[in-house]
Parts: structure tokens; C-alpha cells; sequence
């Protein structure tokens, strides 16, 4: 009777081998001496400013404290951000209609157009709205009627033109002017290809305008014109020439009262713009997220979602 045939061990690929022995191994992070070096020295940096920021007595942070809230402060704020979002409104309106006349293809609108972003663009803010002050010197009173005929309603310019209205309109002309080009800037951006196509398939010029051009257009116009409004918002402190007292006329016409209270006066307005300005940036960061899940495959986690990651990764939170 005959044994049955021995089997021969599997013998494993050497390759296989070596590859477990390697996953076994810990892996050792990669040494950056540069980058803590770096950190120590910026920190140390902060840590002076810090300190100069504390101890210095000539920044008086209690008349600071004492000035941050105060009714005077917050009208000049609200007022502050009345201009702002009119003058956005407004300009941004102005600005669409501009960059609309500049992509026609009538030569007039598109010479009108270049004619007005020129202009609006090469005069000072400051001098517009000094030029808008006095325009009561040069027209007495406004009318509505038929161009080069009789005219139906008669205003006077003194009680039409307030400052508050001087100011809006100066803001809004000359935010328009830059808006439109953000806005042209954002349409021109897109692919033409995309509207060739539409245009093949039988699309309609408003829907490809509504479903093709402004998704995309969007997603370029409004990083841009986000750093357009944090300028809109800085530049209403020029305002106070019109004897308007907006926030930062109302730190400028307090501290020529209170001589000795200028610097914490001025950090009183600086704290205000930068707390103003860190909002409208946190709305940038989100509006710009929102609009670009067309064009990233996956949307990155907001700076919150990554805090609670790495707490779940330290186990402090679930």
C-alpha cells in the first residue's frame, strides 16, 4: 500500500515579506527645527506687542472702555453702516448695468460704459463728494419733465441734496465705477465654449445668462467684490467732510473736544472697523464656500468642522 505524496510548505514571495515587515515599522514624523524656530519667534514678537499694548499708560484702555459704548460712538456706527449698505446697494446695481452696457454690442452704450468707469475711476472720492457739496452752486433747483421742454415737477437742490443724500450718492457713483468692472471681470471669465454650446443646443440668451453665465460669473465676482465692500466700508470714514458724523467723524470731532483722549478715541473707531470687517470677511468665507460646490468635487470643512474633528481625534468629543 502506497503513502500519499508529502506536500511541500507554501513558501510566501519575498516581496510580500517585505512589504508586512515595513507596515510594521513605526513611522518616525518627519523633523521640521525651521518651523518651531519660526513659531517661537513669532510668538515671542506677539508676546512684546502684547506688552507695549498693556503697560503703555498713553493708550489709557479705561477711557477706552469707557468711550467704546457710547451712544456718540454707536449713531456714528449705525450711520456707518446705513452708508455702507446703501452705497453696496446701489453701486452694485450701478455696477451690473455698466458691465452689461459694456459686453452690448451697441457701439453707443458700450463708449458710454468706458466713458463713466474712466472717469469715476481717475476722480478722488474725497473730491467727488466735495464737488456734490457745492453742485447747489451750479443748479439751484431740479426738475422732472420732457428732455429740452417743459418740466412738470421742480425740486429745490438745497433740501433734495442733504448730506446724507450727498454722501450716498457720491459713494454709490464711485463704487459703481469698480463694481462694474468686477462684475464684467466675473462674466467674461467664463468659457465661451460653454455658450457655444448653449447656443447649439437652441438655449435662449436670458436662460443662458440665468443658468450658464452667473453661476460661474459669481463664483469669480464675489471674492473680488467682497474686497470691494470691506474698501466701501473704510472709505465712508471720507464722508465726514460733508459735515456728516459718521463713525470715524464722530471720533475725529470727540477727540479735538477731549485733547487728551485722542489715542484711545482712535483705537475706539480702529476696534470698530476691524470688528466690522471680520464679520463681512466671515460672509465672504461662506458665500464663496456656497458657490464653489460647482467646482470642487468635495466642499472643505469650515474652520468649526475642523475644531470639532481634531476634538473627536483627541477624544474630548464625540
Amino acid at each position: 500500500m502506497s503513502s500519499p505524496p508529502a506536500t511541500r510548505p507554501a513558501v510566501e514571495p519575498a516581496g510580500d515579506e517585505r512589504l508586512r515587515e515595513l507596515a510594521a515599522r513605526k513611522v518616525a514624523p518627519l523633523r521640521r527645527p525651521g518651523r518651531w524656530v519660526a513659531a517661537a519667534v513669532v510668538l515671542v514678537l506677539l508676546a512684546q506687542l502684547a506688552h507695549a499694548l498693556v503697560t503703555n499708560p498713553v493708550f489709557q484702555w479705561d477711557v477706552f472702555g469707557y468711550w467704546f459704548f457710547r451712544p456718540v460712538i454707536l449713531d456714528g456706527l449705525l450711520l456707518t453702516l446705513e452708508l455702507t449698505g446703501l452705497s453696496a446697494v446701489f453701486g452694485l446695481v450701478g455696477g451690473v448695468v455698466l458691465a452689461l452696457m459694456r459686453l452690448s454690442k451697441n457701439p453707443l452704450l458700450q463708449a458710454v460704459s468706458w466713458a463713466y468707469v474712466w472717469i469715476f475711476r481717475s476722480i478722488p472720492l474725497i473730491v467727488l463728494l466735495l464737488f456734490l457739496v457745492n453742485v447747489t452752486a451750479l443748479y439751484n433747483t431740479l426738475s422732472l419733465g420732457i428732455p429740452f421742454g417743459p418740466s412738470f415737477v421742480r425740486f429745490s437742490a438745497t433740501d433734495l441734496l442733504s448730506f446724507f443724500v450727498v454722501a450716498v450718492l457720491g459713494l454709490s457713483l464711485n463704487e459703481a465705477a469698480y463694481a462694474a468692472e468686477i462684475v464684467r471681470s466675473g462674466i467674461i471669465s467664463v468659457d465661451q465654449g460653454q455658450l457655444e454650446a448653449a447656443a447649439a443646443l437652441g438655449l435662449p440668451r436670458s436662460r443662458q445668462y440665468r443658468r450658464i453665465i452667473l453661476p460661474q460669473a459669481t463664483r469669480a465676482i464675489v471674492p473680488a467684490y467682497a474686497n470691494q465692500l470691506i474698501g466701501l466700508l473704510k472709505g465712508t470714514s471720507v464722508v465726514y467732510i460733508t459735515s456728516l458724523l459718521e463713525l470715524f467723524g464722530v471720533v475725529e470731532t470727540q477727540a479735538s473736544t477731549n485733547s487728551g483722549q485722542i489715542i484711545p478715541l482712535l483705537l475706539v473707531g480702529t476696534a470698530w472697523y476691524v470688528i466690522l470687517t471680520s464679520v463681512l470677511s466671515v460672509v465672504q468665507y461662506y458665500v464663496e464656500r456656497y458657490f464653489s460646490r460647482g467646482a470642487l468635487r468635495t466642499v472643505p470643512p469650515t474652520p468649526l468642522q475642523r475644531f470639532r474633528a481634531r476634538l473627536r481625534s483627541a477624544g474630548v468629543a464625540r
